[in-house]
C-alpha cells in the first residue's frame, strides 16, 4: 500500500528534470508555454480587458492596440525571456550578467511581482466567496448585487471623507471568510511551486486547459443571450474614429496590453531560466503573447453579450464598468437572470479563479526562483524555501483582508500598476540598452563622448514628459526631441574616431561611426550575443529592428505612461491608504537606484562562481563560441579566449 501511494504521489507531484547543468528543466516545451500563458492571461484579460473596451468601443480600437502589442509587448517579453534562459537563473542573476550595477533592476522587477500577488490572492479569496455562493438557490447576489458585493463579501465601511483633512478608515478587524479563503488559496499556490517547474509543468494543463474549455462554454451561453447582438455590435460593429485623435484611447491600448502580457513581475525571466538551454525563446515569445491577446480579444465577446442582455450603453452616466464591476457586478447580475444560474456561476467563478490561481503561483515562482539561486538557498531545500515564502506572503495579504483592506487593496493596485511596474520595465529596457558591454563603445569612442550620449538619452525623457505636463505637450516634444539631438551631436563631436568601423551605413564616415557606437552598440551588441543561444540551429532569430524598438520606441512610451501617476497622486494625496502606496512604490523604484550605486548589497543574490559573469564572460554563457563579426570589439582584441574576453577588454 504504501509503495502505491508512493507512486501515485510521485506520478501528481513528479521532480524536475535536470538539464546538462544541473539545473531544474520544464517536462516540456509545451508545459514551458502554458506555465507563462498561465502567469500571462488573468483577471486583466477577463476583467479589465471589457471595461477599457467599453470606454473606447468600436473597431478603431484595435489600432492603438496591435501598434503597442508590436511597439511594447513583444519587445519587452522577448528581452524578459531571452536573458531569462541565457543567463539561466533568477531575474538578479540575468541583470547581474548585464551588469553588475544593474542586480537592483532585477530585484525591483521581483518585488513588484511579489507585491502584487500579497493583494492578488485576496481578490481571489472574494472570488471563491461567490463561488461558495454560486452553489446557493436562488444566488444571493440576486436583487442586491451592490449590497451583496460591498456588504458581504468586501465587507468594509464607507472612508469619512472631511472637508479638512485626511480620509479616515473606521474599519477595525478582520473579514473571517476573506482570511478563510485567502489561506486556503495560499496553499493552493504551494501545491504548484514547492516541488518545482516538475510539479508547476503538470498543474499548468488544469490551471489553462479547463479556463480555455469553460470560456467556450460560457461564450456560447453569453452569445445567445437576448439582445446579445446590441452589445456584440458596440465591441466589433462601430467605427468612432474621432476617439483616435485623443490621447484616451492610446494610453489606454498601451496600459492594457503591458498589464495584460504581464511584463515586469519577474516571472517570465524566472520560467525561461528552467528552458531547455537552446529552446525557441522568440517562437515560444510570440506564441504566449499572441495566445494572450486572443484569449482576451475571444472572451470580451462573451462580456459585451451581457452587455448587451443588460441593456448598457457607452456614455451612460450611471453605467460605469471597472475591473471589479465586470466581475463581481455586471456579469453576476446577468448570471442570476440565466435560466440554470446557478451552474453558469459556477463554472464563471471557476474559470476566474483558475486563471488567477496560475498568475498567482507565477508572481511568487520569481521571489521562490530568486531565493533558490542565492547563496543561502542553494544550501536549502525547495520546499522549506517555497514554504517560509508562502507563509510570509499570507502573513502579509491579511492586511487586505482587513475592514479597510478593499481600499488598501485600490490603492497599492493604484500605485505598483501605474507608477511601479511602468518605471521597473522603463529600467529593464535602459538597464539593457546602455550598459551591456558598455566599455567596448567607451574605448571606440571616449568615455565622456558615451558618458554625453547616455545622459542626453535619460534626460530626454525625463525632462520631456516633465516639461509636457508643467507647459504642454508639444513643448514637451520639443524639449525632449531637443535634448537628445543636441547631446547627440555633442557627443559626436567629442568623441574619438573609433578604430573599428561599424559595418555598412554607419561605417561610411568617422561622425557616423562614432553615432553608431554611442547609441546601437550595446544594444545590438546583446542581440547578437542572446541569438547565439536562442537562434541555434532553424530557430527564430532576435530581429534587427527589436534593438532599436526597445531602445527607442518602448522606453519613451513608458516614460509618458509613467509620468501620468504623479498629477493623478495629487488628487489623493490626503488619503492615508494612498500616501502608503505610493511610498511603497518608490522604495521598490529605489532598488534599481541602491543597486546602481552599491551593486556588493545584493551580491548575496548571486551564487558566487557568477559574481563576475558580466567581467568574464564574452557571451551570456560559458562555452558558447564567439560572435559573428559586426565590426565590434571580437575583430579589434585579439588576446581573448575563444569563450572570455582577455583582461584588456573586460566588461566591469
Amino acid at each position: 500500500m504504501s509503495a502505491g501511494l508512493k507512486k501515485v504521489y510521485k506520478w501528481l507531484a513528479p521532480d524536475a528534470a535536470k538539464e546538462d547543468d544541473g539545473r531544474d528543466k520544464w517536462p516540456s516545451r509545451a508545459s514551458f508555454i502554458l506555465a507563462a500563458m498561465g502567469g500571462a492571461v488573468g483577471l486583466g484579460n477577463l476583467l479589465r480587458y471589457p471595461s477599457v473596451v467599453f470606454a473606447n468601443n468600436g473597431l478603431q480600437w484595435f489600432i492603438p492596440y496591435f501598434i503597442a502589442f508590436f511597439f511594447l509587448g513583444i519587445p519587452v517579453l522577448i528581452l524578459e525571456i531571452s536573458i531569462g534562459q541565457a543567463y539561466r537563473g533568477s531575474v538578479v542573476v540575468a541583470f547581474n550578467g548585464i551588469h553588475k550595477n544593474t542586480k537592483g533592476v532585477g530585484l525591483a522587477v521581483i518585488m513588484t511581482g511579489f507585491a502584487v500577488a500579497t493583494y492578488y490572492v485576496p481578490i481571489l479569496a472574494w472570488i471563491m466567496h461567490y463561488f461558495r455562493s454560486s452553489f446557493q438557490s436562488p444566488l444571493p447576489w440576486a436583487g442586491r448585487g451592490s449590497d451583496f458585493y460591498l456588504l458581504d463579501v468586501i465587507a468594509n465601511p464607507d472612508p469619512i471623507t472631511p472637508d479638512v483633512g485626511y480620509v479616515e478608515y473606521p474599519g477595525r478587524g478582520m473579514v473571517g471568510e476573506t482570511v478563510g479563503w485567502c489561506a486556503f488559496v495560499w496553499f493552493l499556490v504551494w501545491l504548484c511551486i514547492y516541488k518545482g517547474v516538475g510539479m508547476t509543468g503538470r498543474v499548468v494543463y488544469v490551471t489553462m486547459g479547463v479556463p480555455v474549455i469553460i470560456m467556450i462554454i460560457i461564450l456560447g451561453r453569453s452569445v445567445s443571450l437576448e439582445n446579445a447582438r446590441e452589445g456584440i455590435l458596440l465591441y466589433v460593429g462601430e467605427w468612432n474614429g474621432g476617439k483616435l485623435a485623443g490621447g484616451a484611447i492610446w494610453q489606454a491600448a498601451a496600459g492594457q496590453i503591458f498589464f495584460s502580457i504581464g511584463v515586469g513581475f519577474g516571472y517570465f525571466t524566472s520560467y525561461a531560466s528552467y528552458n531547455s538551454r537552446f529552446a525557441n525563446t522568440v517562437q515560444d515569445a510570440i506564441i504566449i503573447a499572441s495566445c494572450n491577446s486572443l484569449y482576451e480579444i475571444i472572451a470580451a465577446f462573451a462580456v459585451f453579450g451581457v452587455v448587451g442582455f443588460l441593456g448598457y450603453e457607452p456614455g451612460d452616466p450611471e453605467v460605469s464598468l471597472s475591473t471589479f464591476t465586470v466581475g463581481f457586478l455586471t456579469y453576476p447580475l446577468a448570471l442570476a437572470e440565466m435560466p440554470g444560474a446557478q451552474v453558469w456561476s459556477v463554472l464563471f467563478f471557476l474559470t476566474l479563479g483558475l486563471l488567477g490561481l496560475s498568475s498567482a503561483f507565477a508572481l511568487v515562482e520569481s521571489f521562490v526562483t530568486l531565493i533558490c539561486d542565492s547563496q543561502i538557498g542553494q544550501r536549502t531545500s525547495r520546499t522549506l524555501v517555497s514554504t517560509v515564502v508562502v507563509v510570509f506572503a499570507f502573513l502579509l495579504s491579511l492586511l487586505y483582508c482587513s475592514r479597510f483592506g478593499f481600499y488598501m487593496l485600490d490603492a497599492v493596485d493604484t500605485w505598483i500598476n501605474n507608477l511601479c511596474l511602468v518605471f521597473v520595465v522603463w529600467a529593464e529596457c535602459v538597464a539593457a540598452s546602455t550598459l551591456y558591454r558598455y566599455k567596448d563603445a567607451v574605448r571606440q569612442v571616449g568615455g565622456m563622448a558615451y558618458l554625453i550620449h547616455s545622459a542626453g538619452y535619460i534626460l530626454s525623457m525625463v525632462l520631456g514628459v516633465a516639461v509636457g505636463h508643467a507647459v504642454s505637450p508639444g513643448a514637451g516634444a520639443g524639449v525632449g526631441f531637443g535634448i537628445f539631438i543636441v547631446s547627440n551631436v555633442v557627443a559626436v563631436l567629442l568623441g574619438k574616431t573609433p578604430m573599428i568601423p561599424p559595418p555598412g551605413f554607419f561605417g561610411k564616415n568617422p561622425f557616423l561611426s562614432k553615432l553608431w557606437w554611442q547609441a546601437f552598440y550595446p544594444i545590438n551588441q546583446l542581440r547578437q550575443d542572446l541569438n547565439l543561444i536562442v537562434a541555434t540551429g532553424k530557430k527564430w532569430k532576435i530581429p534587427v529592428a527589436w534593438s532599436f524598438i526597445l531602445r527607442y520606441v518602448t522606453p519613451p512610451i513608458l516614460a509618458i505612461i509613467v509620468s501620468f501617476a504623479y498629477p493623478a497622486f495629487y488628487l489623493k494625496r490626503q488619503d492615508p491608504l494612498h500616501i502608503a502606496a505610493f511610498t511603497l512604490a518608490h522604495l521598490i523604484m529605489c532598488i534599481t537606484a541602491v543597486g546602481f550605486i552599491v551593486p556588493k548589497w545584493f551580491d548575496v543574490f548571486i551564487p558566487p562562481h557568477r559574481l563576475n559573469e558580466a567581467a568574464d564572460m564574452y557571451t551570456p554563457t560559458s562555452g558558447m563560441v564567439e560572435p559573428q563579426s559586426t565590426g565590434g570589439m571580437d575583430d579589434y582584441e585579439k588576446g581573448h579566449t575563444k569563450d572570455k574576453v582577455s583582461p584588456s577588454t573586460s566588461i566591469d
